[in-house]
């Protein structure tokens, strides 16, 4: 009777939990095997070593947070502002391991002291910019608008978290609300 090996994206996405809670440091094999209950060979029939791994889950990040992201806007057509709205949704939906904002700061975090990872980071954040530019741009007529909707978006996305701020009567998320209406003017 063959034993069923542990799914290669199951190890990815252990490591991409571990490293959202503790950094790149955090993701050691012995714990990701422990965590999902197996034993640490099967690790090595999918991946050479701990780099490896590491290597694989920023790939996968980076096709989460953009090919895959936008390719979810773009599945159901609209207009630019239709697909900012469905943009807007998923980005503040996203809690999963891959997108979630957790996963957001880990990575950004390490991109600070790690210069490929910085590299790999700016050229992330550039396509996501890119992305932003050609919805906001198909209805703004102004260059020097639409990059700063797009500094504001994409802001909002990573920095919200950060705020402690309360917004007198209003609710964080009428205040999103709000932003995101004001994005869309």
């Amino acid at each position: 009777m063959a034993v069923a090996r542990t799914p290669r994206g199951k190890w990815i996405e252990e490591g991409m939990k571990a490293l959202s809670a503790g950094g790149p440091e955090a993701v050691r094999i012995e714990s990701l095997a422990q965590s999902l209950g197996v034993s640490k060979g099967g690790f090595y029939g999918y991946f050479r070593n701990r780099d490896a791994l590491l290597t694989e889950i920023l790939d996968t990040w980076e096709r989460e947070v953009t090919e895959n992201v936008i390719e979810r806007v773009e599945s159901d057509g609209g207009d630019a502002r239709a697909k900012l709205i469905r943009l807007f949704a998923i980005a503040s939906t996203a809690d999963d391991p891959m997108r979630g904002i957790t996963a957001e700061l880990a990575i950004r975090d390490w991109a600070r002291r790690d210069e490929a990872v910085a590299q790999r980071l700016r050229r992330i954040d550039n396509r996501r910019m890119e992305y932003l530019r050609s919805l906001f741009g198909s209805f703004c007529p102004d260059e020097d608008d639409v990059e700063v909707r797009c500094m504001l978006a994409f802001s909002v996305r990573v920095g919200h978290h950060f705020v402690a701020a309360d917004h007198g009567t209003r609710s964080r998320a009428e205040v999103m609300e709000l932003t995101r209406r004001w994005l869309l003017r």
